[in-house]
Protein backbone atom coordinates (compact mmCIF):
# COMPACT_ATOMS: atom_id res chain seq x y z
CA UNK A 1 0.00 0.00 0.00
CA UNK A 2 1.37 3.52 -1.05
CA UNK A 3 2.16 5.98 1.65
CA UNK A 4 2.72 8.73 -0.72
CA UNK A 5 0.63 12.18 0.11
CA UNK A 6 1.47 13.77 -3.16
CA UNK A 7 -1.13 14.31 -6.01
CA UNK A 8 -0.59 11.24 -8.30
CA UNK A 9 2.08 12.24 -11.11
CA UNK A 10 3.35 10.50 -14.47
CA UNK A 11 7.06 11.45 -14.49
CA UNK A 12 8.42 10.40 -17.98
CA UNK A 13 5.75 9.60 -20.51
CA UNK A 14 6.47 10.40 -23.79
CA UNK A 15 3.69 12.70 -25.63
CA UNK A 16 2.24 11.24 -28.41
CA UNK A 17 -0.09 14.31 -29.76
CA UNK A 18 2.75 17.38 -28.87
CA UNK A 19 4.30 18.75 -25.93
CA UNK A 20 1.43 20.58 -24.93
CA UNK A 21 -0.99 17.99 -24.89
CA UNK A 22 -3.35 17.47 -21.79
CA UNK A 23 -2.75 14.79 -19.59
CA UNK A 24 -4.57 13.53 -16.77
CA UNK A 25 -2.07 13.33 -14.41
CA UNK A 26 0.82 16.09 -14.42
CA UNK A 27 4.08 16.71 -12.53
CA UNK A 28 3.36 19.65 -10.22
CA UNK A 29 6.36 19.25 -8.33
CA UNK A 30 7.80 22.72 -9.22
CA UNK A 31 4.67 24.39 -8.84
CA UNK A 32 4.76 23.48 -5.08
CA UNK A 33 8.38 24.15 -4.43
CA UNK A 34 7.99 27.59 -5.91
CA UNK A 35 4.88 28.25 -3.57
CA UNK A 36 6.47 26.26 -0.26
CA UNK A 37 9.53 28.61 -1.41
CA UNK A 38 7.55 32.22 -1.57
CA UNK A 39 5.40 31.25 1.59
CA UNK A 40 8.56 30.59 3.45
CA UNK A 41 10.19 33.75 2.57
CA UNK A 42 6.99 36.14 3.11
CA UNK A 43 7.31 34.48 6.83
CA UNK A 44 10.87 35.26 7.30
CA UNK A 45 9.52 39.30 6.38
CA UNK A 46 8.83 38.94 2.45
CA UNK A 47 10.07 38.52 -1.23
CA UNK A 48 14.36 40.25 -1.75
CA UNK A 49 13.38 40.83 -4.87
CA UNK A 50 10.07 42.94 -4.08
CA UNK A 51 11.78 44.86 -1.01
CA UNK A 52 13.36 48.27 -1.72
CA UNK A 53 17.62 48.79 -1.44
CA UNK A 54 17.11 50.84 1.91
CA UNK A 55 15.69 47.48 3.43
CA UNK A 56 18.59 45.62 2.12
CA UNK A 57 21.34 47.68 2.91
CA UNK A 58 22.57 49.64 4.79
CA UNK A 59 25.58 52.37 5.40
CA UNK A 60 28.20 51.08 8.37
CA UNK A 61 30.49 54.28 8.99
CA UNK A 62 31.59 53.50 12.76
CA UNK A 63 31.00 49.76 13.26
CA UNK A 64 29.48 47.79 15.76
CA UNK A 65 31.15 47.21 19.09
CA UNK A 66 28.65 44.48 19.70
CA UNK A 67 29.66 42.77 16.65
CA UNK A 68 33.72 42.68 17.15
CA UNK A 69 32.66 41.23 20.64
CA UNK A 70 30.65 38.62 19.57
CA UNK A 71 33.37 37.77 16.83
CA UNK A 72 35.88 37.45 18.98
CA UNK A 73 34.11 35.65 21.39
CA UNK A 74 32.81 33.11 18.37
CA UNK A 75 29.88 32.15 20.61
CA UNK A 76 27.53 29.73 18.40
CA UNK A 77 24.20 30.01 19.75
CA UNK A 78 22.12 26.82 20.48
CA UNK A 79 19.81 25.33 17.65
CA UNK A 80 17.32 25.20 20.29
CA UNK A 81 17.73 28.69 20.90
CA UNK A 82 17.57 29.76 16.93
CA UNK A 83 14.12 27.80 16.58
CA UNK A 84 12.45 29.13 19.34
CA UNK A 85 13.70 32.90 18.39
CA UNK A 86 12.59 32.22 14.98
CA UNK A 87 9.44 35.02 14.53
CA UNK A 88 6.76 34.70 11.71
CA UNK A 89 6.41 38.17 9.86
CA UNK A 90 3.37 37.69 9.28
CA UNK A 91 0.97 38.55 12.46
CA UNK A 92 -0.85 35.64 14.29
CA UNK A 93 -4.41 35.31 14.69
CA UNK A 94 -6.52 37.38 17.23
CA UNK A 95 -7.65 34.69 19.89
CA UNK A 96 -8.93 37.32 22.58
CA UNK A 97 -12.31 37.11 23.71
CA UNK A 98 -14.44 39.16 22.27
CA UNK A 99 -17.53 40.18 24.71
CA UNK A 100 -20.78 40.31 22.77
CA UNK A 101 -23.21 42.90 24.00
CA UNK A 102 -26.15 40.47 24.58
CA UNK A 103 -24.28 37.90 26.55
CA UNK A 104 -23.94 38.71 30.30
CA UNK A 105 -22.71 36.61 33.39
CA UNK A 106 -26.65 37.46 34.71
CA UNK A 107 -25.35 40.38 36.69
CA UNK A 108 -24.27 42.97 34.37
CA UNK A 109 -26.92 43.78 32.12
CA UNK A 110 -26.08 44.43 28.15
CA UNK A 111 -25.80 47.76 26.60
CA UNK A 112 -28.26 47.41 24.09
CA UNK A 113 -31.11 45.94 26.75
CA UNK A 114 -34.37 47.13 25.11
CA UNK A 115 -36.02 48.11 28.59
CA UNK A 116 -39.93 48.61 28.75
CA UNK A 117 -41.74 51.85 28.22
CA UNK A 118 -42.69 51.61 32.02
CA UNK A 119 -38.89 51.13 32.59
CA UNK A 120 -36.38 53.25 34.17
CA UNK A 121 -32.78 52.41 32.92
CA UNK A 122 -29.62 52.60 35.21
CA UNK A 123 -28.38 55.72 34.11
CA UNK A 124 -31.71 57.77 34.36
CA UNK A 125 -32.19 56.10 37.54
CA UNK A 126 -28.74 57.28 38.69
CA UNK A 127 -28.86 60.96 36.92
CA UNK A 128 -32.37 61.72 38.94
CA UNK A 129 -30.90 60.46 42.33
CA UNK A 130 -28.14 63.00 41.54
CA UNK A 131 -30.45 65.95 41.05
CA UNK A 132 -32.70 64.25 43.89
CA UNK A 133 -29.34 64.32 46.43
CA UNK A 134 -27.99 68.13 44.74
CA UNK A 135 -31.51 69.81 45.36
CA UNK A 136 -32.34 68.16 48.80
CA UNK A 137 -28.89 66.76 50.00
CA UNK A 138 -29.84 65.61 53.49
CA UNK A 139 -33.85 65.54 52.78
CA UNK A 140 -35.12 68.34 54.63
CA UNK A 141 -37.93 70.32 54.08
CA UNK A 142 -36.80 73.44 55.86
CA UNK A 143 -34.57 74.28 58.54
CA UNK A 144 -35.98 71.97 61.28
CA UNK A 145 -38.84 69.54 59.77
CA UNK A 146 -37.47 66.46 58.15
CA UNK A 147 -38.99 65.57 55.75
CA UNK A 148 -41.64 62.64 56.00
CA UNK A 149 -42.12 60.22 52.93
CA UNK A 150 -45.12 58.90 54.38
CA UNK A 151 -46.62 62.52 54.36
CA UNK A 152 -45.72 63.85 51.19
CA UNK A 153 -47.92 66.39 49.38
CA UNK A 154 -49.05 65.21 45.61
CA UNK A 155 -49.21 67.98 43.40
CA UNK A 156 -52.15 67.74 41.25
CA UNK A 157 -51.59 68.22 38.01
CA UNK A 158 -53.02 69.73 35.39
CA UNK A 159 -54.54 67.10 33.33
CA UNK A 160 -57.15 66.69 36.93
CA UNK A 161 -58.07 70.50 37.04
CA UNK A 162 -59.41 70.15 33.59
CA UNK A 163 -63.33 69.59 33.75
CA UNK A 164 -63.24 67.30 30.45
CA UNK A 165 -61.16 64.83 32.76
CA UNK A 166 -63.32 65.71 36.05
CA UNK A 167 -64.30 61.84 35.73
CA UNK A 168 -60.82 60.85 36.54
CA UNK A 169 -60.07 59.49 40.14
CA UNK A 170 -57.64 62.08 41.72
CA UNK A 171 -54.88 60.49 43.58
CA UNK A 172 -54.74 59.91 47.29
CA UNK A 173 -52.22 61.58 49.84
CA UNK A 174 -49.73 58.72 51.21
CA UNK A 175 -50.78 58.26 55.26
CA UNK A 176 -48.84 57.08 57.43
CA UNK A 177 -49.97 54.03 59.55
CA UNK A 178 -51.29 54.36 62.60
CA UNK A 179 -48.79 51.50 63.89
CA UNK A 180 -45.60 53.70 62.99
CA UNK A 181 -46.02 55.68 66.06
CA UNK A 182 -46.42 52.93 68.16
CA UNK A 183 -43.09 51.68 70.21
CA UNK A 184 -41.59 48.12 69.23
CA UNK A 185 -43.22 45.67 71.86
CA UNK A 186 -40.10 43.84 73.38
CA UNK A 187 -40.25 39.77 73.35
CA UNK A 188 -38.55 39.56 76.60
CA UNK A 189 -40.10 37.59 79.79
CA UNK A 190 -39.79 40.80 81.90
CA UNK A 191 -40.93 43.42 79.32
CA UNK A 192 -37.71 45.24 79.35
CA UNK A 193 -36.51 47.21 76.25
CA UNK A 194 -33.74 44.85 74.70
CA UNK A 195 -30.76 46.69 73.62
CA UNK A 196 -29.00 46.41 70.36
CA UNK A 197 -25.43 45.51 72.19
CA UNK A 198 -25.82 44.05 75.12
CA UNK A 199 -22.97 43.70 77.63
CA UNK A 200 -21.46 40.06 77.17
CA UNK A 201 -21.51 37.78 79.91
CA UNK A 202 -17.80 37.64 81.68
CA UNK A 203 -18.11 33.81 81.42
CA UNK A 204 -17.67 34.75 77.71
CA UNK A 205 -14.22 36.09 77.62
CA UNK A 206 -11.00 34.53 76.33
CA UNK A 207 -9.62 34.88 79.29
CA UNK A 208 -12.12 34.55 82.17
CA UNK A 209 -12.53 34.10 85.62
CA UNK A 210 -13.22 30.67 86.25
CA UNK A 211 -15.84 31.36 88.71
CA UNK A 212 -18.29 33.55 86.16
CA UNK A 213 -17.06 30.75 83.41
CA UNK A 214 -17.90 27.86 85.31
CA UNK A 215 -21.08 29.37 86.78
CA UNK A 216 -22.17 29.80 82.99
CA UNK A 217 -21.02 26.14 81.91
CA UNK A 218 -23.46 24.82 84.49
CA UNK A 219 -26.21 27.29 83.74
CA UNK A 220 -25.71 25.72 79.86
CA UNK A 221 -25.36 22.00 81.17
CA UNK A 222 -28.33 22.27 82.92
CA UNK A 223 -30.23 23.59 80.09
CA UNK A 224 -29.05 21.06 77.60
CA UNK A 225 -29.30 18.05 80.12
CA UNK A 226 -32.88 19.31 80.19
CA UNK A 227 -33.23 19.44 76.31
CA UNK A 228 -31.70 15.69 76.40
CA UNK A 229 -34.39 14.46 79.10
CA UNK A 230 -37.05 15.69 76.87
CA UNK A 231 -35.71 14.04 73.54
CA UNK A 232 -35.06 10.71 75.42
CA UNK A 233 -39.07 10.77 76.52
CA UNK A 234 -40.41 11.34 72.98
CA UNK A 235 -38.40 8.65 71.67
CA UNK A 236 -39.42 6.50 74.04
CA UNK A 237 -42.96 7.54 73.55
CA UNK A 238 -42.13 6.81 69.72
CA UNK A 239 -40.67 3.23 70.51
CA UNK A 240 -43.82 2.04 72.78
CA UNK A 241 -46.14 3.61 69.54
CA UNK A 242 -44.65 1.63 67.31
CA UNK A 243 -44.17 -1.42 68.86
CA UNK A 244 -48.53 -0.84 69.67
CA UNK A 245 -48.54 -0.77 66.18
CA UNK A 246 -46.11 -3.74 65.06
CA UNK A 247 -48.30 -5.95 67.82
CA UNK A 248 -51.55 -4.92 65.87
CA UNK A 249 -50.54 -5.36 63.19
CA UNK A 250 -49.22 -9.15 63.51
CA UNK A 251 -53.33 -10.06 64.89
CA UNK A 252 -54.69 -11.73 61.98
CA UNK A 253 -57.82 -11.18 63.60
CA UNK A 254 -58.82 -14.99 64.07
CA UNK A 255 -60.96 -16.10 66.74
CA UNK A 256 -59.74 -17.65 69.36
CA UNK A 257 -60.57 -21.31 71.15
CA UNK A 258 -62.84 -21.40 74.35
CA UNK A 259 -59.58 -22.69 75.84
CA UNK A 260 -57.78 -19.74 75.46
CA UNK A 261 -60.50 -17.83 76.37
CA UNK A 262 -61.20 -19.09 79.26
CA UNK A 263 -57.36 -19.09 80.14
CA UNK A 264 -57.04 -15.37 79.28
CA UNK A 265 -60.09 -14.55 81.91
CA UNK A 266 -63.10 -13.76 79.76
CA UNK A 267 -65.64 -15.95 77.85
CA UNK A 268 -65.83 -16.09 73.90
CA UNK A 269 -68.58 -14.83 71.87
CA UNK A 270 -69.82 -18.51 71.20
CA UNK A 271 -70.94 -19.00 75.28
CA UNK A 272 -74.49 -18.39 75.84
CA UNK A 273 -75.11 -14.23 76.66
CA UNK A 274 -76.31 -12.63 79.39
CA UNK A 275 -79.45 -11.23 78.57
CA UNK A 276 -80.92 -14.38 77.69
CA UNK A 277 -80.88 -15.70 81.13
CA UNK A 278 -82.84 -12.76 82.30
CA UNK A 279 -86.54 -12.72 82.36
CA UNK A 280 -88.32 -10.23 80.70
CA UNK A 281 -89.97 -6.87 82.82
CA UNK A 282 -93.34 -6.71 83.75
CA UNK A 283 -95.31 -3.85 83.27
CA UNK A 284 -94.86 -0.81 85.90
CA UNK A 285 -97.77 0.24 87.96
CA UNK A 286 -99.00 3.63 87.40
CA UNK A 287 -97.76 4.54 91.59
CA UNK A 288 -94.24 2.56 90.01
CA UNK A 289 -94.07 5.50 87.21
CA UNK A 290 -94.60 8.38 89.47
CA UNK A 291 -92.03 7.62 91.93
CA UNK A 292 -89.82 7.35 89.01
CA UNK A 293 -90.94 10.60 87.96
CA UNK A 294 -90.86 11.81 90.80
CA UNK A 295 -86.57 10.44 91.50
CA UNK A 296 -85.30 12.23 87.89
CA UNK A 297 -87.02 15.24 88.81
CA UNK A 298 -85.15 15.54 91.82
CA UNK A 299 -82.07 13.84 90.06
CA UNK A 300 -82.59 17.31 87.57
CA UNK A 301 -83.13 20.07 90.52
CA UNK A 302 -80.02 18.64 91.96
CA UNK A 303 -77.81 18.86 88.40
CA UNK A 304 -79.23 22.45 88.22
CA UNK A 305 -78.06 23.88 91.82
CA UNK A 306 -74.98 22.09 91.12
CA UNK A 307 -74.19 23.75 88.22
CA UNK A 308 -75.68 27.09 89.59
CA UNK A 309 -72.96 27.03 92.29
CA UNK A 310 -70.30 26.28 90.09
CA UNK A 311 -70.88 29.41 88.29
CA UNK A 312 -71.18 31.59 91.50
CA UNK A 313 -68.08 30.28 92.62
CA UNK A 314 -66.48 31.20 89.37
CA UNK A 315 -67.62 34.31 89.72
CA UNK A 316 -66.19 34.94 92.75
CA UNK A 317 -62.46 33.51 91.81
CA UNK A 318 -63.11 35.87 88.30
CA UNK A 319 -63.47 39.04 91.17
CA UNK A 320 -60.46 37.48 93.21
CA UNK A 321 -58.28 37.59 90.07
CA UNK A 322 -58.57 40.60 89.12
CA UNK A 323 -57.63 42.05 92.33
CA UNK A 324 -54.70 39.76 92.42
CA UNK A 325 -54.14 40.87 88.72
CA UNK A 326 -54.15 44.65 89.81
CA UNK A 327 -51.72 44.02 92.79
CA UNK A 328 -49.31 42.23 90.13
CA UNK A 329 -49.74 45.05 88.01
CA UNK A 330 -48.99 47.58 90.37
CA UNK A 331 -45.94 45.85 92.11
CA UNK A 332 -44.58 45.06 88.35
CA UNK A 333 -44.38 49.20 87.83
CA UNK A 334 -43.09 49.77 91.69
CA UNK A 335 -40.84 47.45 90.67
CA UNK A 336 -39.93 48.82 86.86
CA UNK A 337 -39.44 52.34 88.68
CA UNK A 338 -36.74 51.25 90.93
CA UNK A 339 -35.22 48.89 88.59
CA UNK A 340 -35.00 51.58 85.44
CA UNK A 341 -31.16 50.56 84.43
CA UNK A 342 -32.31 46.98 84.69
CA UNK A 343 -32.40 46.25 80.55
CA UNK A 344 -34.59 43.08 79.13
CA UNK A 345 -33.31 39.22 79.16
CA UNK A 346 -33.10 37.71 75.77
CA UNK A 347 -32.40 34.68 76.74
CA UNK A 348 -36.06 34.51 78.41
CA UNK A 349 -38.76 35.36 75.77
CA UNK A 350 -42.33 35.03 76.10
CA UNK A 351 -44.29 32.35 74.96
CA UNK A 352 -46.43 34.24 71.99
CA UNK A 353 -44.02 35.53 70.03
CA UNK A 354 -45.09 38.94 67.87
CA UNK A 355 -46.47 38.45 64.41
CA UNK A 356 -46.70 34.85 62.98
CA UNK A 357 -47.02 31.60 64.67
CA UNK A 358 -42.99 30.68 64.65
CA UNK A 359 -40.82 31.37 67.22
CA UNK A 360 -37.64 33.95 67.50
CA UNK A 361 -34.68 31.77 66.21
CA UNK A 362 -32.05 30.22 68.83
CA UNK A 363 -29.65 32.31 70.72
CA UNK A 364 -26.32 31.09 69.67
CA UNK A 365 -24.51 29.62 72.41
CA UNK A 366 -21.47 31.81 73.39
CA UNK A 367 -19.46 28.93 75.82
CA UNK A 368 -15.91 27.97 75.07
CA UNK A 369 -15.41 24.42 76.18
CA UNK A 370 -11.94 23.83 78.54
CA UNK A 371 -10.34 21.98 75.33
CA UNK A 372 -11.08 25.10 73.17
CA UNK A 373 -10.20 28.23 75.75
CA UNK A 374 -7.51 29.61 74.41
CA UNK A 375 -5.88 32.52 77.13
CA UNK A 376 -4.33 34.60 74.52
CA UNK A 377 -5.94 37.11 72.42
CA UNK A 378 -3.72 36.19 69.47
CA UNK A 379 -4.71 32.35 69.48
CA UNK A 380 -8.78 33.61 69.82
CA UNK A 381 -10.53 32.38 66.38
CA UNK A 382 -13.64 34.38 65.19
CA UNK A 383 -17.10 32.95 65.53
CA UNK A 384 -20.58 33.55 64.85
CA UNK A 385 -22.37 35.84 62.21
CA UNK A 386 -22.73 39.76 62.98
CA UNK A 387 -25.68 39.50 60.61
CA UNK A 388 -27.60 36.40 62.11
CA UNK A 389 -27.44 38.54 65.21
CA UNK A 390 -28.26 41.36 64.12
CA UNK A 391 -31.12 39.70 62.43
CA UNK A 392 -32.04 38.15 65.96
CA UNK A 393 -32.21 41.18 68.19
CA UNK A 394 -34.22 42.74 65.38
CA UNK A 395 -36.70 39.80 66.35
CA UNK A 396 -36.84 40.01 69.84
CA UNK A 397 -36.85 43.84 70.19
CA UNK A 398 -40.42 42.92 68.08
CA UNK A 399 -39.12 45.65 65.22
CA UNK A 400 -39.24 42.35 62.74
CA UNK A 401 -41.50 39.53 62.10
CA UNK A 402 -39.81 35.68 62.14
CA UNK A 403 -41.01 34.23 58.70
CA UNK A 404 -40.30 31.33 56.57
CA UNK A 405 -38.52 32.20 53.82
CA UNK A 406 -40.18 31.94 50.59
CA UNK A 407 -38.09 29.73 48.51
CA UNK A 408 -40.29 29.63 45.60
CA UNK A 409 -43.75 31.72 44.84
CA UNK A 410 -47.32 30.41 45.09
CA UNK A 411 -48.32 29.94 41.43
CA UNK A 412 -52.19 30.45 41.06
CA UNK A 413 -54.12 27.67 40.23
CA UNK A 414 -55.93 27.04 36.53
CA UNK A 415 -58.43 25.46 35.74
CA UNK A 416 -58.85 23.55 32.29
CA UNK A 417 -61.86 23.44 31.16
CA UNK A 418 -63.88 21.95 27.60
CA UNK A 419 -65.28 24.37 25.51
CA UNK A 420 -68.82 22.91 23.71
CA UNK A 421 -68.13 24.36 20.42
CA UNK A 422 -67.92 20.91 19.07
CA UNK A 423 -71.40 19.62 20.75
CA UNK A 424 -73.30 22.66 19.83
CA UNK A 425 -74.27 22.18 16.26
CA UNK A 426 -77.36 21.86 14.72
CA UNK A 427 -78.52 19.14 11.30
CA UNK A 428 -79.91 21.19 8.68
CA UNK A 429 -83.73 20.08 8.40
CA UNK A 430 -84.26 19.11 12.06
CA UNK A 431 -84.45 22.81 13.31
Amino acid sequence: MSTSVDAPQQYKQPSRKGKKAWRKNVDVTEVQEGLRQLKDAEIKGGLVSEKPSEELFTLDTTGAQDLRQSIAKKHKPLKADEIIAQRSAIPALDGRKRGNSNVTDGVIEPKTKKYKNDWVSRKDYMRLRKVAQDANPINEKGNNEIYDPWAEDVDESPVYEDPRFDFLVKPKTKVAPETLKHAPISLAANGKAIPSVRMPHAGTSYNPVFEDWDNLLQEHGEKAVEVEKKRLEEELKEKEKQRLIAEAGDDDGEVKSDDESAWEGFESEYEKPEWLNKKRPERKSKTQRNKIKRRKEAERQAKWDEQKAKKDAQAERIVELAELAKLKELERENQSDADDSEEGDETVLRRKPFGGKLAAPEQPLELVLPDELQESLRLLKPEGNLLDDRFRTLIVQGKLESRKPVTQARKAKRKITEKWMSKDFKVPGFE
